[in-house]
């Protein structure tokens, strides 16, 4: 490990593991749709161009994320200062786990993490919004 690394980003999604709740897709898929659950997508919009969306999830992208939760901040968005359990999620799971520990350490709660991410979602049958083709382009 270079000398000017100090703590490696295993640890730091280790560490953020096992301070924030995990659920399963399953669990997730029980939860979509319910008025007291926000989705938190904070994948790149380049990854959601290519993957597609979950139905009613707030993208919220990781850079912007301690901006928006932060009602001082001039970039806050109010979906987060609602009464609401945050379910954050990314594409496998490890920046949806880093997350929703800074989100839970500035004071968001509950807050959790998809295991397996937006990848482990679409393989267990969560429901997918795919991207629309430019025209002329095809999609798989």
């Amino acid at each position: 490990m270079p000398q000017n690394i100090t703590t490696g980003y295993r640890k730091l999604v280790d560490d953020a593991l096992a301070e924030v709740e995990t659920i399963s897709p399953e669990q997730a898929k029980d939860l979509l749709g319910r008025d007291d659950v926000v989705f938190v997508d904070i994948r790149d919009i380049r990854e959601l161009s290519r993957s597609g969306r979950m139905p009613g999830a707030v993208h919220a992208p990781r850079g912007m994320l301690e901006f928006w939760i932060d009602p001082e901040s001039p970039y806050h968005k109010p979906i987060f200062a609602e009464d609401k359990r945050f379910v954050f999620f990314c594409a496998g799971g490890w920046r949806s786990a880093l997350a929703a520990q800074t989100a839970s350490r500035m004071g968001l709660q509950p807050v959790c993490h998809i295991d397996g991410g937006f990848g482990a979602w679409e393989k267990a049958g969560g429901r997918v919004e795919k991207p629309e083709a430019a025209p002329g382009e095809k999609t798989t």
